[in-house]
């Protein structure tokens, strides 16, 4: 039915646009001069009206033919058992694969009925949808295809409607974030009616597991994040401190001092490097920097552990290398030629100019490539799991292994899982804890990019 539907609506809208375009350049007006908008404008309202008329019925008029077409498929059963929302949902399943012909089995015939009933309520719907759509396309269409005359504000009234459509996308883009927050928020409230806020953010043990016996251990489990912040953070600098550096002076060169030539190769091919997947870098962690660092460590006398904080860190810094250098090449070459020519004139050298004038113009930006880039690597996934491991180690040192809050995430809700249970819900904890620091790290670079954007302004 959808296919039908906007296939007609294409169709409605591109011959709005000709027609309404068509008509306007046909007025009998001595030049275009006369017209209020040009004919493009009246062609592009005629095809906006077209657009909203049927793009509001879909939406409001899809939802209530489903309920309904739902609706009349359950009226086969009894009441008590669609009450159950498991049953319900059991039941629509059945009929709709026996209303499409693939339900495998000899169907009951309180099914059967249902499976018509919805088979001809699903079918006279939706035909009934795409004709109200049609009508209701073409009648706006047409009311303002009367309007076209060589005063008519065909820009003016397409301007609003561009507004609109713009404003709608950035109120969808807020609302999706608003969504985020409130659900994750909700269950994080659930689950501290279940554990402590003060045992979650203090607690020094992380065990989850909650086990089936009451004498085996962990059967209260332990949801103390300290363990986890200790390894997220000791991750993030051994990551930031490997591609801080190096992606810094890697857009220093490419900003200064390599010729067009150089840039040209050297840039791409450094970008790649951000398009390889974490799963491969995790394999690349895994099977060739660890059992390295481990190695190197045991030649020296360390007891380095073979899923080290410190391979993670490594590799996860060569993954956001490219976030730090391609963005703060461009912030680099966004700092003004005659800020470099300024400094040349007193004297000083190549150097000392980007040392003293391009980087502390710079620093906004470069300010917020780090955050971008620590903010990738605080949410990185699979070079942890692959590299770091899931042990929840209370310490500092890079050797030993450690586990983050995005590993612990994916652990928890791996499976079939009970969303009443504390293990589960504090996968949603974890979450929010997750969105607030980065909603720190955000903040801060605000601070950042507003006090030195006054100074150089």
């Amino acid at each position: 039915m959808a296919s039908i539907y906007f296939s007609i609506l294409i169709l409605l809208v591109g011959g709005s646009f000709v027609l309404g375009r068509q008509k306007a350049a046909a007025l009998p007006v001595s030049g275009l001069s006369a017209l209020h908008s040009l004919p493009s404008y009246h062609g592009l309202f005629l095809a906006s009206a077209g657009l909203v008329a049927m793009l509001a019925i879909f939406v409001v008029g899809a939802p209530l033919a489903e309920r309904y077409v739902e609706a009349t498929a359950l009226s086969a059963f009894p009441s008590d058992v669609v009450a159950d929302d498991l049953q319900r949902s059991a039941l629509l399943r059945d009929v709709q694969m026996l209303a499409a012909g693939q339900y495998s089995g000899t169907p009951s015939p309180e099914l059967d009925i249902a499976a018509k009933a919805y088979a001809a309520a699903q079918s006279w719907t939706n035909w009934g949808l795409i004709i109200l759509g049609s009508v209701a396309g073409l009648a706006i269409a047409a009311y303002g295809y009367s309007l076209i005359r060589p005063d008519f504000r065909a820009r003016n009234r397409f301007e609003v409607f561009v507004k609109v459509a713009l404003f709608a996308c950035s109120g969808i883009a807020v609302l999706t974030t608003l969504g985020i927050v409130f659900s994750v928020l909700f269950e994080t409230v659930r689950f501290f009616t279940k554990v402590s806020p003060f045992d979650f953010l203090f607690g020094l043990q992380w065990s989850p597991q909650t086990a089936i016996r009451a004498d085996q251990v962990g059967s209260s489990g332990a949801f103390g994040i300290a363990p986890l912040v200790a390894g997220t953070l000791l991750i993030t600098l051994i990551a930031i401190t490997v591609a801080g550096p190096l992606g810094l002076f890697a857009a220093i060169f490419m900003a200064e001092y390599a010729s067009p030539r150089i840039r040209g190769f050297a840039k791409p091919l450094l970008e790649i490097l951000a398009g390889v997947p974490t799963v491969v870098l995790g394999f690349f962690a895994a099977l060739t920097v660890a059992p390295l660092i481990r190695g190197w460590g045991e030649a020296i006398g360390l007891n380095v552990a073979s899923e080290s904080a410190l391979a993670a860190g490594l590799v996860m810094g060569m993954m956001i290398i490219p976030f730090v250098s391609s963005l703060s090449d461009d912030v680099i070459n966004a700092v003004p030629q005659s800020m470099r020519d300024g400094s040349y004139a007193l004297g000083a050298t190549k150097s000392e100019t980007i040392k003293r004038v391009v980087l502390p113009a710079a620093l906004p930006g470069i300010v917020s490539a780090f955050m971008l880039a620590i903010s990738r690597a605080v949410g990185e996934t699979m070079i942890v799991v692959m590299a770091a491991g899931l042990a929840a180690n209370l310490t500092f040192n890079p050797l030993d292994a450690v586990t983050t809050f995005t590993v612990q995430i994916k652990t928890i809700l791996v499976g079939d899982q009970e969303f009443d249970s504390a293990k589960t819900l504090s996968a949603f904890a974890l979450g929010f804890v997750l969105f607030f620091f980065t909603l720190i790290l955000n903040f801060i670079a605000l601070q950042v990019v507003k006090r030195y954007r006054e100074q150089y302004d």
